[in-house]
C-alpha cells in the first residue's frame, strides 16, 4: 500500500496544517508565558467582553469545571477578575484586568505576526481564496 497517497488526502493535509498551526501557536505564546488554553480564554474575553463563566466555557467548548480552573489560574496571575453580575448578583461576571487586556492585545499581535510568517509563501490571490474557503467551511 502506498502511504504517500494517503498522506495527501484532503483530510490528512488539513490536519497536518492544523497541527503546524497549533505548534506555531504554542511557540508564539511561549514568550508571553501563556498556555494555549489560557490564551484562548483571554482572547474570548478580549473579543466579547465580560461574561459569565458558563458562557466562557461554551465559547471554549470545554466543561464548566475546566473553565473554572482556567479562570482560577488567570485570576491568580492578575489577568482576569470576578465580580457580581449587575443583572443578577447571585451570578459572577468575568472581566479582563488592565494586565489581561494588555496580554490580550499582545496575544493578538503575536498571532498576527506568526500567521503572516506562516502564510508568507502564499500569493495574495491564494490567501484570499483560502480565506474564502475557510469562511465557507466555518459558516
Amino acid at each position: 500500500m502506498d502511504r504517500g497517497a494517503d498522506d495527501d488526502s484532503l483530510s490528512e493535509l488539513f490536519w497536518s496544517v492544523a497541527r503546524n498551526l497549533r505548534h506555531l501557536n504554542r511557540e508564539t505564546l511561549g514568550p508571553l508565558n501563556i498556555s494555549p488554553s489560557h490564551g484562548r480564554a483571554l482572547s474570548v474575553l478580549w473579543r466579547h467582553g465580560p461574561m459569565r463563566p458558563g458562557a466562557l466555557a461554551e465559547h471554549l467548548r470545554i466543561a464548566a469545571r475546566s473553565a473554572t480552573e482556567v479562570v482560577d489560574d488567570l485570576q491568580e496571575r492578575g489577568l482576569v477578575a470576578r465580580a457580581p453580575d449587575p443583572a443578577d448578583r447571585r451570578a459572577t461576571l468575568l472581566t479582563l484586568t488592565e494586565a489581561g487586556t494588555a496580554t490580550g492585545v499582545a496575544i493578538k499581535s503575536a498571532r498576527q505576526a506568526a500567521a503572516e510568517r506562516f502564510f508568507a509563501g502564499l500569493s495574495g490571490e491564494d490567501r484570499a481564496e483560502l480565506a474564502r474557503i475557510l469562511r465557507e467551511l466555518r459558516d
